[in-house]
């Protein structure tokens, strides 16, 4: 009996200790598992509220801790920065791809390509110079008659312009027809008043039409020795003129100038005998090409240009003088025959530093870097680059401002800013395979 009860107390105490020791582990599984899932539970709060942040795309300086709309337009805000990478550069910006979207961030692979610089010139019609002629009295005496009253009007060599009464011709041709009674007897003095009335420009035919009708004529006529077109009439019926005055300008317009104005910082890339191609504002629809035949070697102190010069037939008659022209020149720059082209929105100018924004290469987030460059010759809508960038690199084209603002608010450095670190002139040599930098 004794036996029996004393192997009941030892199977209870052996059950109460089994029951205490499931009791312990249950409880230390309860304590363990809450303790892990809520430590869990905060470090997804803590990075929630690390990455809850939102920003205004057109307005980065708005910063709210919760989504919305921008108290200055109106627009949804966006999340300003994602969980950071051990692997971004720390002076890089880092926006999330909403941020790139709504800023219209555009990135372009750049290259090396053939440096073309168009220079636009504008200019007008003139004649040329060199078929211009003025139409003259070579004897004194008073305009009796004109045959040509108007400008614009077209003449031909050899035809009457105007007559003139000279008192002075009349007496010479009277000394012809004596000295013609004795030309046998004395031939010098006949040769010497022929001579006189040649110098005064009359022809052989007029003289012996002279000598034929055996009297003096009171009129001469006044001859043009040119074809083209009367630019100028300087006298009128009855004005008395002296020996060299000018009675018309004519102007022989089957070939005219195209005169462009170059400003002097233009003539570096112009060279005589290179192509040009330009339109005339009174014939749209009409291209003209020629040569460059003269470059004026002195810049006018005024309107600091110089004079470049075009040559062109115009048999038709179509162009006129005064026309307004514009004209294109495509000049290849040999110096910069290798170089790196990138488009001119890529660039921000400080005054003294130009810089551009390159995506870091190998990670696939929008993470950008500022680079400060160098520029040659601007080249219309793009630039030549000297130094500071590699072929083969990523840089934003459009929307470069948006990354610089977001920059300076995050204190990174940029545009304006560099004690945020030092502006960097040089690519991560760690991530250059394949690029080659630019000479």
């Amino acid at each position: 009996m004794k036996k029996v009860r004393k192997f009941k107390i030892f199977s209870n105490k052996y059950m109460n200790y089994s029951l205490l020791l499931i009791l312990g582990i249950f409880i230390g599984w309860l304590f363990f598992h809450s303790s892990r899932k809520e430590e869990k539970k905060l470090d997804q709060q803590a990075e929630t509220v690390k990455s809850a942040i939102w920003t205004c795309a057109m307005h980065p300086q708005i910063r709210m801790p919760e989504p919305g709309k921008c108290p200055i337009c109106g627009m949804d805000l966006i999340p300003l920065v994602q969980s950071s990478s051990a692997s971004i550069d720390p002076g890089a910006i880092h926006l999330t791809p909403e941020a790139v979207q709504l800023a219209n961030v555009l990135t372009t692979v750049i290259s090396r390509q053939k440096p073309v610089k168009e220079v636009r010139l504008y200019g007008k019609v003139q004649a040329d110079e060199r078929l211009l002629q003025s139409q003259v009295s070579y004897v004194p005496g008073r305009i009796e008659r004109l045959t040509v009253n108007f400008t614009g009007e077209s003449v031909v060599k050899g035809q009457v312009l105007a007559q003139i009464y000279s008192p002075e011709l009349v007496t010479a041709q009277q000394e012809l027809l004596e000295s013609a009674k004795t030309k046998q007897a004395q031939p010098a003095i006949y040769e010497a008043a022929k001579e006189k009335l040649h110098q005064w420009k009359l022809t052989d035919n007029q003289i012996t039409t002279i000598e034929e009708s055996g009297s003096a004529q009171n009129t001469v006529d006044i001859v043009s020795n040119t074809n083209g077109i009367v630019i100028a009439r300087r006298v009128n019926t009855g004005d008395y003129v002296s020996q060299g005055t000018v009675l018309f300008d004519v102007a022989d317009l089957s070939k005219v100038w195209v005169m462009f104005d170059a400003y002097e910082s233009d003539l570096q890339f112009l060279r005589k005998g290179e192509k040009i191609s330009f339109t005339l504002q009174a014939l749209p629809g009409e291209n003209y090409l020629s040569n460059i035949v003269f470059i004026d070697p002195v810049i006018d102190p005024v309107t600091r240009v110089a004079k470049v010069r075009v040559e062109i037939s115009n048999e038709a008659g179509r162009i006129k003088p005064e026309m307004f022209a514009t004209g294109i020149v495509s000049s290849t720059l040999d110096r910069f025959q290798n170089n790196i082209i990138i488009p001119r929105s890529a660039v921000l100018w400080t005054g003294k530093r130009s810089i551009v924004y390159v995506k870091q290469p190998g990670i696939d987030e929008p993470v950008f870097k500022i680079r400060e460059i160098g520029l040659g010759p601007m080249l219309g809508e793009s630039y030549v680059v000297t130094d500071g960038l590699y072929e083969g690199e990523e840089i934003v084209t459009s929307g470069t401002f948006s990354v610089d603002a977001a920059a300076q608010l995050e204190g990174k450095p940029s545009m304006m800013n560099t004690s945020g670190g030092m502006v960097s002139k040089e690519p991560d040599h760690g991530n250059m395979q394949g690029m080659q930098k630019i000479q």
